[in-house]
Parts: C-alpha cells; sequence; structure tokens
C-alpha cells in the first residue's frame, strides 16, 4: 500500500510535466492493483510489478539525458512517439528535432490565458500542424498528434506563465 501511494505520487508529480508518460506509468500501477484485487496476482508478484514501475519512472527521467533533450523537449517527443507508423518513417533523429522545434514554439507562444482564448489556441494549432508538415509527419496520423501536443503544450504553458 505504500509503495503504491509512493508510486502514485511520482506519477502525479510526472503529469504536470509529461502527460503521456505519466498516462502510460498510472495505466501500469492500476493494471497491476487491479489484477492484484481479483487475485490473478500474488502479493509478491505485484511488489515485484510495482517495483518494475519505479524502475520505469526511473529510466523515464534518463530518457532526456539518453536522447539529449530536455524535460519539456521529452515531453514533447513522447507526445509524437504516440504514433508508431510516425517513428518508423520519419526516425528517432526527425522526431527530436520536431520536439526540440515544438517546445520553443509553444515557449515563445505561451500567454497566461491561451487554454481559455480559443483564438490563441488556434494559432498554437496551426503552428503544430505546420510544424509536423514541415517535418513530413505522416498526414493521417497528425490529427492524434496535434491533439497529444496540444494537451502536452497545456501542461507546459501553464507551467512557463506561472513560473
Amino acid at each position: 500500500e505504500l509503495l503504491k501511494k509512493l508510486l502514485n505520487d511520482e506519477i502525479k508529480t510526472r503529469s504536470k510535466t509529461n502527460l503521456v508518460k505519466s498516462k502510460k506509468l498510472l495505466e501500469m500501477l492500476e493494471g497491476a492493483i487491479k489484477r492484484y484485487q481479483n487475485n490473478l496476482l500474488t502479493t509478491a508478484e505485484v511488489i515485484q510489478e510495482l517495483i518494475n514501475i519505479a524502475k520505469e519512472i526511473k529510466a523515464a527521467d534518463k530518457e532526456g539525458e539518453r536522447l539529449g533533450l530536455t524535460k519539456d523537449e521529452v515531453a514533447f517527443y513522447n507526445a509524437l512517439e504516440v504514433n508508431d507508423s510516425a517513428v518508423n518513417i520519419l526516425g528517432d533523429d526527425q522526431l527530436k528535432e520536431i520536439a526540440r522545434e515544438i517546445t520553443d514554439k509553444v515557449r515563445a507562444n505561451a500567454t497566461i490565458d491561451w487554454t481559455i482564448r480559443e483564438s490563441a489556441r488556434a494559432r498554437l494549432m496551426v503552428i503544430v500542424k505546420r510544424t509536423l508538415t514541415k517535418w513530413g509527419y505522416p498526414p493521417d496520423k497528425q490529427a492524434k498528434a496535434i491533439e497529444t501536443v496540444l494537451k502536452q503544450a497545456e501542461l507546459m504553458a501553464y507551467s512557463v506563465v506561472t513560473g
């Protein structure tokens, strides 16, 4: 129970900076707990699952170093990487460049009320779409990527604006 709470708190902390990764980790945690509650896992097995989730959290922390990206850039990289065909078509290096560019553009366009004002939100959506198109992101996958990137941008803009 204590390990579950610690992991849950860690995941919640990450949800303020990396939407995609925190969602994946939360699904892993909830899945392990649900399997334990349904008696599909023994106590020892659920503890091992929770330890594996903790290792995954550590690995996520080191992902930025491995990729050569900042924490914000990693968050956008993860948002773009949700689409497997984009990874296959564009490759890691190009996705990293897209993530860097989107991070810079979101920072430059973050305003206090952009999540409320439709015009500011629409402008950011156009910026993201143009960036994805410029880099050759698969057009059939852009809508999902834009949606995920905008959700991540909201988190980042909030932290940029609030300091």
